[in-house]
């Protein structure tokens, strides 16, 4: 596919591995994440496994029409990470695959890489060219839209074993006739990045839904009240809630929708969650949701959250309509509401299943973005 010499690749280079490789390239596949993102490298990770991939797995890719490379630093030849591509199936499309070394991340090198690889393919008549990882790998999954690679859904149990099942895997694709820039996120991270990144007022915290919340946000699910205000009327389920904490990365950077913790700003703790779902790009629209554990409410926290979230919404995404639903007797979340700016527009006759197969008005407010 591609020729066996070095590629110039913005701030970094492609090469050839050398044995001198074994000993960085050991070092860096010993990292956890190396090891939990791609399955099928040897964990623990030794420098026979590397001095293996080196003299015998990749010389085979190569022979078979594929290409792999070390990725490196072209002023110290400092090991990166590597990048390569699977041979082209009988259509002529490829993969692109790589890993980077923890001290190489943050600096766009896995950007730069696949950019690289991606364009040296395409110039030489490969017609497709796939990015898959793990929906819980969001660093991946922003690799491939910042190198042109368009977001085409989820591969469900495609992937290596994961917990209880297979993984399920995101796909992302770029065709040679695709421009190739950057795609930027219809919803953009707080500031801080994911899962680091929070917004606050001092009182309420904002942060990114993940795993570790599925616990409390079940329990959250579980409250009669709370469960009694969803669209869905069935039981909570553990099994939910750890597939919206596992998924919360993924569905924010791909515009789908937005799952966010509600915490006290001074302990910390989990009080409840907000999320913008719904969304509709074309619209600027979305839909707002909350919810709040019984043993922080009246203390403003949601009215808090919403203002918080809203106001973010409007500052930093295209989106200028939130649209939020609720029960005609919820008077307790009317207020938080109005006090949030939104502004009472229709009541919609039969909208929501009730009980016994019942149907439940729903009072529906918006706010605009001025």
């Amino acid at each position: 596919m591609l020729p066996q010499e070095a590629i110039p690749a913005g701030p970094v280079v492609l090469r050839l591995p050398t044995e001198g490789d074994a000993d960085q390239i050991a070092r860096a596949c010993s990292d956890p994440e190396i090891a939990r993102f791609i399955p099928f490298i040897p964990s623990p990770y030794t420098w026979d496994d590397a001095l293996t991939w080196i003299t015998k797995t990749l010389p085979a890719m190569w022979e078979n029409g594929g290409a792999g490379f070390v990725v490196a630093d072209p002023g110290t030849d400092e090991v990166l990470g590597t990048a390569g591509l699977q041979p082209p199936d009988r259509f002529g499309a490829s993969e692109v695959g790589y890993w980077l070394a923890p001290w190489a991340r943050g600096r766009g090198v896995a950007t730069a890489a696949v950019r690289t690889l991606a364009e040296r393919a395409f110039a030489l008549g490969v017609s497709r060219i796939a990015l898959l990882a793990n929906v819980e790998n969001v660093a991946s999954q922003q690799v491939a839209l910042r190198s042109g690679f368009a977001y085409e859904g989820v591969l469900r149990g495609a992937g290596a074993p994961w917990g209880r099942g297979h993984a399920d895997i995101a796909a992302f694709g770029r065709v040679s006739t695709d421009p190739g820039d950057p795609i930027t996120p219809f919803l953009p991270f707080f500031p801080g990045g994911f899962p680091g990144g929070s917004l606050t007022d001092g009182v309420a915290r904002l942060t990114p839904l993940t795993a570790a919340d599925a616990g409390d946000l079940f329990a959250l699910a579980s409250v009669p009240d709370v469960m009694d205000s969803h669209v869905s009327l069935a039981r909570a389920e553990y099994a939910v809630s750890e597939l919206i904490c596992r998924y919360a990365g993924h569905r924010w950077l791909t515009g789908q929708r937005l799952d966010v913790a509600i915490r006290d700003a001074r302990t910390g703790e989990f009080a409840g969650d907000i999320q913008l779902t719904g969304v509709v790009p074309p619209l600027g629209q979305a839909m707002l949701g909350y919810s709040l554990l019984p043993a922080f409410r009246g203390r403003g926290l949601v009215t808090r959250a919403v203002t918080l979230l809203t106001d973010w919404a409007f500052g930093h995404t295209p989106l200028r309509r939130i649209v939020a639903g609720t029960k005609t007797g919820n008077t307790a979340s009317h207020r938080v509401l109005e006090r949030a700016g939104f502004t009472r527009e229709h009541l919609v006759r039969g909208l929501l299943p009730g009980p016994g197969g019942t149907r439940v008005d729903d009072l529906q407010w918006a706010r605009t973005r001025d």
